[in-house]
């Protein structure tokens, strides 16, 4: 063979093999792991795993046969959280979606290489998750379900249900540091109207029975409940308690009125995850978790569960109700 020829021939394999890799990678089956704190037959988590099939579904992505996902339920176990992060980890998948404070804490001790999207996580740049919400840098980026000044709008929501409402008591997951700056605003709109705003630590079940049985021995109480896999686990708990002492509460998401709530302003869980599958799209196809910016709510919904109004004999404010999204009868 002259060595024209095969110098051309070289260049021509050569030019060829992009091609051919990138052909490679685009039928290669993906994989993508999901790191859940609720646990696996929990109504809510069957919510957030249709939005984000509903998700990938409408990126293109057909579940085992283009991309195949892995799911973990840790049902709100920290522990759990941490051997569900490494084995996750070790299956070395294209992207992670991991999902709430606690969950990301325990991934970032496992892995902080692997491509991430997170859901439901507040203030992710307090907690050290992300540089800044318009640059995340790293491998995180993902869907934040509150602004650290939410707490102040529980509050008022509660005062204006309750309206002889004096003191409230904030259950706190511990070493949450979004629950730091929900509790914060919380107090500060407490200090302008009255209400002297406490907290409780809540590591697991155990600890709300105690903290709530001490704290209704006082009258004009009311809770907040932040959001936590711990108390999403206990939510039916949390509601009985609650009526049992005659506690107005509010709570992050839907499913806790649900679930026998009294009102909840939060954002919709399936379509956070909906949205989460466009930033696995992206990241699948190429993008940089560094370069996409982490996504606020747009949209919150206020729920009232007027069975339960009744029970704790209160009256819901026309006003109240006029605003909600949904009213449960």
């Amino acid at each position: 063979m002259r060595r024209r020829d095969l110098i051309a021939m070289i260049g021509g394999a050569a030019m060829a093999w992009p091609r051919f890799a990138a052909a490679q990678q685009a039928d290669r089956v993906r994989q993508v792991s999901v790191l859940l704190g609720t646990a696996q037959d929990d109504p809510e988590t069957r919510n957030r795993i249709e939005g984000l099939s509903r998700g990938l579904r409408e990126a293109g992505w057909i579940e085992n046969r283009t991309v195949r996902v892995d799911y973990r339920f840790s049902g709100g176990d920290l522990e759990r959280m941490k051997i569900d992060a490494r084995e996750a980890v070790g299956r070395a998948p294209d992207v992670i979606v991991v999902h709430s404070n606690p969950f990301v804490a325990a991934l970032r001790q496992a892995d902080r290489n692997i491509p991430t999207v997170f859901v439901q996580v507040g203030d992710p740049v307090g907690s050290g998750f992300v540089e800044s919400l318009a640059r995340p840098g790293g491998n995180l980026t993902g869907f934040t379900s509150f602004e650290s000044g939410i707490g102040g709008k529980w509050l008022e929501t509660l005062k204006e249900i309750a309206p002889s409402l004096a003191r409230v008591l904030v259950l706190v997951e511990p070493q949450n540091k979004a629950h730091v700056a929900f509790l914060q605003s919380a107090q500060s709109a407490g200090s302008v109207r009255g209400v002297k705003v406490g907290d409780a630590l809540v590591r697991d079940a155990g600890d709300l029975d105690s903290v709530i049985v001490e704290f209704a021995n006082e009258p004009d109480g009311g809770l907040i409940v932040l959001p936590s896999p711990i108390v999403a686990s206990h939510r039916e708990r949390i509601s009985a308690l609650a009526a049992q002492h005659r506690l107005p509460a509010v709570y992050p998401y839907r499913f806790f009125v649900a679930s026998g709530g009294l009102v909840s302003y939060g954002v919709d869980t399936a379509d956070l995850y909906r949205r989460a599958a466009s930033y696995v799209d992206r990241i699948l196809k190429g993008a940089k978790p560094a370069d996409l910016p982490v996504q606020q709510p747009t949209k919150y919904q206020l729920v009232i569960n007027l069975k339960t109004a009744k029970a704790l004999g209160l009256t819901m404010p026309p006003t109240l109700l006029a605003r909600a999204d949904e009213v449960i009868e």
